[in-house]
């Protein structure tokens, strides 16, 4: 039996049409997401603009249409829209606004089964925020710790180049994704299911329905911990998060630089309005060892003063370390227990103090 492939699921939506359309689905880009594994086969289509009959009919339609291709064992399909299908009645009124009086503020039940949310964010890219993030989510697992890591950087996924991670999730018999564990933790990444070379060029909304999907849409265990490695900047994943999702508290990720810092000032004004508590500040390759054993700071050193004039904890202050860069190239993270005790570095071992910090927050 030859296997299925995502031109054969391709294939078979390309005939269909949702009803006031003029183009099929794969034409009109509403398929995201193809996820084949063996005869288990799952995608989503966005519906934004079609009506309520439409969208009704048209998932029926797309799972018939992959179900009647040989060797398919199951068909999910999940449905994203920017906005609800036009069958709102003209009586209804306009839903309340602010960050906690979205007409979508509905928790995911699956924090049911989750102690504590931890937000690891910046203000803007390559400061190291998604390295910070999966060694923390590591040094809590090692010291006892059930944690979960969401890369919830819908548009630069890093978990599966830092976890080493190709394989795209498997589905449950209740056809949800289970979290891909590595190294003592359960995590999940939109990077799982799409190739590396393919850009993630969704608008806005879209991205805030991939994240809850990765909260609902997954078999998530009872967790402790989960780990939220945020997209850097202030966009939309930030406004759902602050909307439905119940964070204990931010980590905030910054280089000692003055254009780094000016950005995590703006990052916390963010949470300050979406009232989300902020544990502190991390200051990533804060300096290099020399020879000598001296310290050198090729960024500056503006990192614990900044702290102190936002007032905000200063956690942790991380090397600039080769072993880091080596760590993520060979998706086996500093952290990871693979390390002996004997090759624990400075740098390792200041995560496993930084877990242990956030730890007594939560």
């Amino acid at each position: 039996m030859s296997q299925i492939t995502d031109a054969d699921i391709r294939d078979t939506l390309d005939s269909l049409t949702p009803d006031g359309e003029t183009q099929s689905l794969i034409a009109s880009d509403r398929v995201q997401g193809i996820v084949v594994k063996g005869g288990n086969i799952g995608f989503s289509i966005e519906v934004d603009g079609l009506s309520g009959d439409a969208v009704s009919a048209v998932k029926e339609q797309a799972e018939a249409a992959v179900r009647a291709l040989t060797g398919v064992l199951s068909v999910t399909c999940v449905l994203t829209a920017h906005k609800a299908p036009s069958s709102a009645s003209p009586d209804s009124k306009p839903a309340p606004k602010g960050p906690h009086n979205s007409a979508s503020t509905e928790v995911p039940k699956v924090f049911e089964r989750i102690g504590a949310v931890i937000a690891v964010a910046s203000g803007k890219g390559g400061v190291g925020k998604s390295t910070v993030a999966v060694n923390l989510a590591i040094s809590m697992a090692q010291q006892g710790k059930r944690v979960g890591l969401l890369d919830a950087d819908i548009y630069g996924p890093s978990a599966p180049q830092l976890l080493n991670i190709g394989d795209k999730p498997d589905l449950n018999e209740e056809k949800k994704l289970i979290p891909v564990e590595r190294h003592g933790i359960f995590t999940m990444s939109i990077g799982y299911m799409v190739s590396p070379e393919q850009a993630m060029i969704w608008r806005g909304p879209m991205v805030q329905s991939a994240l809850i999907q990765m909260l609902d849409d997954v078999a998530w265990p009872e967790l402790d911990v989960l780990i939220m490695d945020m997209p850097p900047g202030t966009g939309d994943i930030q406004l759902t998060m602050a909307q439905r999702i119940p964070v204990t508290g931010a980590l905030l990720v910054t280089t000692p630089s003055s254009l780094a810092t000016a950005d995590v000032k703006r990052a916390i004004v963010m949470f300050e309005k979406t009232e989300i508590p902020v544990f502190g500040l991390v200051e990533n390759m804060a300096y290099m060892s020399a020879p000598d054993g001296s310290k050198l700071f090729p960024f500056g050193q503006g990192g614990k003063d900044l702290a102190t004039k936002l007032g905000l904890k200063h956690l942790a202050a991380l090397p600039l370390d080769p072993a880091v860069q080596a760590a993520s190239e060979s998706g086996v993270p500093l952290s990871a227990p693979q390390n002996t005790p004997a090759e624990v570095s400075e740098t390792a071992q200041a995560f496993t103090d930084l877990a242990a910090a956030l730890m007594n927050q939560i």
